[in-house]
């Protein structure tokens, strides 16, 4: 997948201060107030800074920590993982394959079939609904 570069006042001119504070800054909204925490509508997530898809609703389920929480990506190339040192603790860094975008954390505490928890920031993603029938 050919990645995508661009420069800070770029990157600031293409978000919003929150999703750039997210997404390139590597922050974290408070649990319970993003956009799509407790969101149901079908459709597909998609990374804010260049789109690619990430996450389908039909693999999202309420964690109960207040973050939109998937059990698995759209396609395991999407979704790169990094080891995460900050705060005195030894994390999974979970971002965009194709952009670097920061999107949360990956936790080994998820529903079957995966295992996994992908604990998103909802300014890292933007919801594509599905188109209706």
């Amino acid at each position: 997948m050919k990645k995508i570069t661009k420069t800070e006042d770029e990157w600031r001119e293409a978000l919003s201060p929150e999703e750039y504070q997210v997404a390139r800054k590597a922050g974290t909204e408070r649990a319970f107030t993003g956009r799509y925490w407790n969101e149901k509508s079908p459709g597909t997530y998609l990374c804010v800074g260049c789109g690619l898809p990430l996450f389908h609703s039909e693999t999202k389920y309420d964690s109960g920590t207040g973050w939109p929480s998937f059990y698995q990506p759209v396609d395991p190339n999407h979704v790169a993982e990094k080891r995460d040192v900050s705060y005195g603790m030894v994390r999974t860094e979970a971002v965009c394959a194709r952009c670097g975008s920061h999107l949360g954390h990956v936790f080994p505490d998820g529903p079957r079939p995966t295992g996994q928890r992908y604990c998103m920031n909802s300014l890292s993603l933007k919801l594509e609904p599905d188109a209706e029938s």
